[in-house]
């Protein structure tokens, strides 16, 4: 018999009291972060960290809960027809863009329509949209989307920053879309008015703002005139520049930092897991000597991931298990304890794989070969203390099995080059989608646009394709149970080694910092103020 679908979806939030309006106190804020945004159009965020910066400047069509159910934002309602092709989305007709044009129908056609534009985000066009067939503007509040085929993932996209909503005039005049910035015009709570490469960001307050998301603490404009966010990469001169009184804000805070921060009684500190998937290494199966899965399983024996952690973090870290984080509702927990920490087996597995002799430096070497591999990580990317969480595992690897892993961080265009030139064996990635699922379909179906694995399986990709089709989420966490154990357990193309999570301190006057409830990540600017 097939599962029906509730028909109308409306907002709980409809149903009963809004927060109050409060007077906006005319103060601002600077915040210090730990990663420069590589772009600043939500339509083509990649970075979990920049999150935070997307919602200050853009409003998604829905919001999404900790409990992983959806609520309205741009979109006040919407109904899903029996077989699940058709959503007829009802929109909000107060709303305004940065730019003074009317937000409607005709405007979100426009935004869906410019990923299927030639060159603009191919990736979200095959993977995030992949059903996606066509909008229609049945009135200026209404818009109904057809797909192709059902999507379990339709709804998660709506809520996502990719779905941040632009306006279509500012799509056509920017010069530089993909990276957006100051030109591009959004809906949200603050207008982007400054942003100086390397230094900072300046956001200013929308004044008109009156459509938060279901769940705000407040409704009205934000209570911030200003807000400033700072760039300051190194983690000491972030917890300095706190502790000195030239920010009230930072995010990632180190373990090395975090006991300062604690003993200081005007100071605050708040910590969450992120969604998505965890931080590991992937390891490029279609090179040597990771196309040998006893190289691969040496590796991960060849670590004690607890010991390294503890070291790195100071006993701060999560340990992951799986591809796919903890704070998921799809977690698999029989692969804990499964893999990793075993010497002897490390050493064991490259005998077996030919590996048996040493040189000077006691590296191992067949064929008159060593036994060496590269992760060529992306410096926009590197964060809670990656780089140093990789020398630790190269100390590793060495010692307990003679392998010679070398750690390069890069530029953007470096990292990507070496990627588009297959020339890496290691790729390391973590997702801070709210729904996993749409992180394993990224990453793991064999034309998936960050699949760097090259790894391909068709129960894999049959299972992931079911997920995404079915809306039973029973039945999607079997399916991904399925895939997380062949991709970690079986065939060792993953190796998981901790749970992202988030660090925001602050002085204790300024209130209403927290964390977006379904990913985990620091939410936007709109309800943090200043207190007494």
């Amino acid at each position: 018999m097939k599962r029906l679908i509730p028909v109308l979806l409306l907002a709980l939030a409809a149903c009963g009291a809004q927060p109050a309006a409060r007077q906006a106190a005319p103060t601002g804020l600077t915040w210090a972060v730990e990663t420069q945004p590589i772009t600043l159009n939500p339509q083509q965020w990649s970075q979990n960290k920049a999150r935070l910066l997307v919602f200050n400047q853009f409003d998604a069509l829905l919001t999404r809960n900790k409990d992983g159910s959806f609520g309205p934002w741009l979109a006040k309602a919407w109904k899903v027809s029996g077989d699940e092709l058709t959503y007829t989305l009802t929109l909000r007709d107060d709303v305004t863009f940065h730019d003074g044009t009317r937000f409607d129908a005709a405007s979100v056609k426009a935004n869906l329509d410019q990923f299927f534009v030639e060159g603009y985000n191919a990736a979200v066009a095959g993977i995030q949209l992949r059903a996606f067939k066509e909008a229609k503007v049945l009135s200026a509040t209404t818009l109904e989307i057809t797909l192709k085929e059902p999507d379990a993932l339709f709804l998660d996209f709506l809520a996502s920053p990719y779905a941040g909503q632009i306006s279509p005039k500012s799509l056509k005049s920017a010069k530089d879309l993909k990276f957006g910035g100051t030109e591009l015009a959004g809906t949200g709570p603050f207008i982007l008015d400054r942003y100086v490469p390397g230094q900072e960001l300046h956001y200013r307050r929308n004044p008109a703002y009156t459509w938060p998301p279901a769940g705000a603490a407040h409704q009205g404009p934000a209570d911030l005139a200003e807000i400033t966010y700072r760039f300051l990469p190194e983690a000491a001169v972030r917890v300095g520049a706190l502790t000195s009184g030239q920010v009230q804000v930072i995010e990632g805070v180190p373990a090395t930092e975090a006991g300062l921060i604690k003993n200081d009684p005007g100071l605050t500190l708040q910590t969450a897991l992120n969604s998505g998937t965890s931080f590991s290494y992937y390891f490029n199966t279609s090179r040597a000597p990771f196309d040998d899965q006893r190289v691969r399983e040496a590796f991960r024996a060849a670590v004690d991931v607890d010991a390294v952690l503890k070291a790195v973090y100071q006993g701060t870290a999560t340990r992951a298990w799986s591809i796919v984080g903890k704070a998921s509702p799809f977690y698999d927990a029989s692969l804990e304890n499964t893999f990793g920490g075993d010497v002897a087996q490390a050493n064991r597995l490259l005998d077996e794989a030919g590996w048996k002799q040493r040189d000077a430096q006691g590296y191992r070497v067949k064929d008159g070969k060593r036994l060496s591999v590269r992760t060529i990580a992306s410096a926009a990317f590197i964060r809670d203390r990656r780089d140093i969480l990789a020398q630790a595992i190269q100390a590793q690897v060495k010692q307990n099995a003679g392998i010679d892993f070398q750690v390069k961080i890069v530029d953007q265009g470096t990292a990507q080059k070496a990627l588009d030139d297959n020339d890496y064996e290691v790729f390391e990635n973590s997702r801070g989608d709210s729904d996993a699922g749409a992180a394993l379909n990224l990453l793991l179906p064999g034309k998936g646009a960050l699949n760097r694995t090259h790894f391909s399986d068709p129960d894999v990709e049959k299972w992931i394709a079911e997920a995404s089709r079915t809306s039973d989420q029973a039945r999607r966490k079997e399916l991904y149970a399925k895939v997380q154990r062949v991709v970690v357990r079986d065939k060792a193309i993953v190796f998981p080694l901790y749970v992202p999570a988030d660090q925001i301190a602050a002085q204790k006057s300024v209130q209403g910092l927290g964390f977006h409830p379904a990913s985990g990540t620091p939410a936007s600017a709109y309800d943090v103020r200043i207190g007494t």
